[in-house]
């Protein structure tokens, strides 16, 4: 016989199913979706009404609304963007006019200086650090840093604007998002860490210039971030230290200069959620009125699959 006593549960209260509180119904469970019969839209339509799935859906409308309204809506890029090819969906969104300003990583604008000068991109890390020529390749150096050097002492453009702008005559300019902000007049800025990337360790470098086009395009941005008060989104795709970084301290200013700056709709997507995307895009910024998304999954799945579900629900409209 056991030492310990059991309760007894004859007496437990239980409730009729009815009356119980429940989150998902039938109603709410994936539809399947043929092709062969439905349009586009009845696959988006399929998806499941239950968290991330509503999520995704619900932050496409709050994006087209936002745009409808004329409210910012900035995407924040890390290098991985560019490099899986995703390019020409948010170049389709710029010309759209559903991108209000881009911000990208000094890795993402040496991955479409190289797309659109020469059509290659992402070289085999693995291959050529042994040896000591990784990230030594010429051309993309001395065109970049040229480009910053003519860039700070011509002009007052910042890292983004200069460099879409000597991307004119590119080959494949079309496949380039800076050139494309350039050409549209969107404002696109580069915020670079010195040491993280290939064209700092070339002899063409030149921290100083590299540093003050850069803070450039940070005052170009605390701008930006004020089209976002009320109704505004901000999407960070890829970027887990940099852009989270740079898009607090640019919200601090903006907040600062024009005291309010709130009410606006953030989202983070990446394979896996880091820390200061989480704290410093999604929940810090929207606690005081806003309102945070978090999508985990591949690049090269979940963007193309958000800018189809935009370009859908702007064709409905």
């Amino acid at each position: 016989m056991s030492k310990f006593k059991q309760a007894d549960l004859k007496n437990v209260t239980t409730i009729p199913l009815k009356s119980r509180k429940s989150k998902v119904r039938l109603s709410d469970f994936a539809k399947v979706y043929n092709p062969k019969h439905q349009p586009f839209g009845d696959f988006i339509r399929s998806f499941p009404h239950v968290l991330i799935g509503e999520d995704l859906r619900l932050f496409v409308e709050e994006i087209v609304r936002a745009r409808k309204k004329k409210k910012a809506v900035i995407f924040m890029l890390g290098a991985h963007v560019v490099k899986v090819g995703l390019s020409p969906l948010i170049i389709d969104l710029l010309r759209k006019n559903m991108i209000t300003a881009v911000a990208v990583n000094s890795a993402a604008a040496i991955h479409d200086v190289e797309i659109a000068r020469w059509g290659r991109t992402s070289e085999d890390v693995e291959a050529y650090i042994t040896d000591g020529r990784f990230g030594m390749s010429e051309e993309t150096g001395e065109f970049i840093n040229e480009s910053l050097r003519l860039g700070c002492t011509e002009s007052d453009a910042g890292y983004g604007e200069t460099i879409g702008a000597s991307l004119r005559q590119a080959r494949y300019k079309k496949a380039s998002i800076l050139a494309t902000c350039y050409t549209l007049g969107i404002p696109a800025t580069v915020h670079a860490a010195i040491g993280t990337d290939i064209i700092h360790q070339q002899p063409s470098m030149d921290g100083g210039i590299t540093g003050e086009m850069s803070f450039r395009d940070f005052k170009v941005l605390c701008e930006a971030v004020r089209g976002i008060n009320n109704g505004g989104i901000v999407v960070n795709v890829g970027s887990a230290v940099i852009l989270p970084e740079v898009f607090l301290k640019a919200l601090t200013v903006a907040r600062n200069l024009y005291k309010s700056v709130k009410g606006f709709t953030t989202a983070n997507f990446d394979m896996i959620q880091h820390y200061r995307p989480r704290m410093n895009v999604v929940h810090r910024p929207t606690r005081d009125g806003g309102k945070g998304y978090l999508f985990t999954g591949h690049h090269e799945i979940m963007i193309p699959l958000l800018c189809a579900m935009i370009n859908n629900l702007l064709k409905a409209r």
